[in-house]
């Protein structure tokens, strides 16, 4: 809708700008005409002849326009182009020449009005710069033309290249949305099923708490702001189901702030890093630990993960694209957030920090 609206504005501006060129001389002669206090009919005859020679350069206005410009601006088409400018011009040297302006003598009482000295019946001599004066008007708007031709088209391509970061904003957006895959839900429901049987409280406690999680993607998820709050909440629910699909050998650090200011924030913006901690930084063979904090000061959230990187082999899912992670983060924030990755030989560091 907006790029159709767009598209308007360039015929819009050319047509304010012919009425203004066609009713200009009409005004400047009806004040001229008004001031002179005659009583003569009014001087339709020149506005006729000027109206003639403007719709001389109207036409060769409109060829440009949607003919030749096109050529050149869109299709890049420079042979074609120069060949009709070649033409376009040619016709226009032989109209002119064949609309030789004349100057009718004005009636007597005009000059007597204005003091100036009458003028014989013999029209004078046709000025040698009227050609030039006209090819270089020529020239001129066709210049225009192209000009405003190319800034129309790239207004245009700016804002479909917009238009097209958003539904890449939304795409991506739904991608990470659905980060939070069947592996992560099959292998939190066989931990449930496990504890029917051993503990069925806190089977009962973590259906619970799935659900929570799986209601706010699915119904939070899709929004462009969240409350920090909720998304806070959720981070923490995910890494508490988390934990149960983990050995007791892994040491699992989490410092959450308890007193959250009143913002918003992207969803699901920090759960691709956790969830990338817990895919790649858990071994069951030897010690392995996920440090995560989040610390909210000067209206920034800093966000900070690190974890124990698994040996050779044992990472069996691969990476969550942090390349769509990064772009995404890009599109809202601009160069207004950082993001720091170090990937050393045995941990892995995040850090991100947000205005908020």
């Amino acid at each position: 809708m907006e790029l159709h609206k767009n598209r308007k504005k360039e015929p819009v501006l050319y047509l304010v700008l012919w009425l203004i060129l066609f009713i200009a001389p009409l005004l400047s002669t009806y004040i001229e005409y008004t001031s002179s206090q005659t009583s003569s009919d009014f001087p339709w005859h020149e506005i006729w002849h000027i109206w003639r020679q403007y719709c001389v350069f109207l036409v060769v206005f409109l060829i440009h326009n949607y003919l030749l410009a096109p050529l050149i601006v869109y299709r890049k088409q420079r042979v074609y182009y120069g060949v009709g400018i070649a033409l376009l011009l040619s016709a226009f040297i032989v109209v002119q020449c064949v609309n030789k302006p004349t100057h009718e003598p004005r009636p007597p009482h005009f000059h007597q009005a204005h003091r100036l000295p009458p003028k014989n019946d013999h029209p004078p001599k046709r000025p040698i710069d009227h050609d030039v004066a006209s090819a270089i008007i020529f020239f001129l708007m066709i210049g225009m033309n192209l000009g405003a031709k190319y800034y129309f088209r790239q207004s245009r391509d700016r804002e479909r290249l917009e238009k097209l970061e958003r539904e890449n904003l939304e795409q991506q957006l739904e991608y990470l949305k659905y980060q939070i895959n069947p592996h992560f839900l099959m292998n939190t429901l066989n931990n449930i099923h496990a504890l029917v049987d051993i503990d069925p409280e806190q089977a009962k406690e973590t259906i619970v708490e799935l659900s929570k999680i799986m209601r706010f993607v699915l119904y939070e998820g899709s929004k462009q702001k969240v409350s920090l709050r909720r998304e806070l909440v959720f981070l923490d629910n995910y890494i508490q189901l988390m934990r149960l699909r983990v050995a007791d050998q892994v040491d699992i650090r989490v410092d959450i702030p308890q007193v959250i200011p009143d913002r918003d924030i992207p969803p699901l913006m920090m759960i691709t890093f956790v969830e990338n901690a817990f895919k790649h930084g858990v071994s069951y063979r030897q010690h392995s630990f996920i440090d995560i904090s989040i610390q909210i000061a000067d209206s920034h959230l800093h966000f900070h993960c690190r974890n124990s990187k698994v040996p050779q082999g044992e990472d069996r899912h691969g990476g969550v694209g942090l390349q769509n992670v990064k772009k995404r983060l890009q599109l809202i924030y601009g160069s207004t957030y950082t993001l720091d990755i170090k990937d050393e030989s045995d941990t892995y560091t995040i850090e991100l920090s947000l205005p908020i």
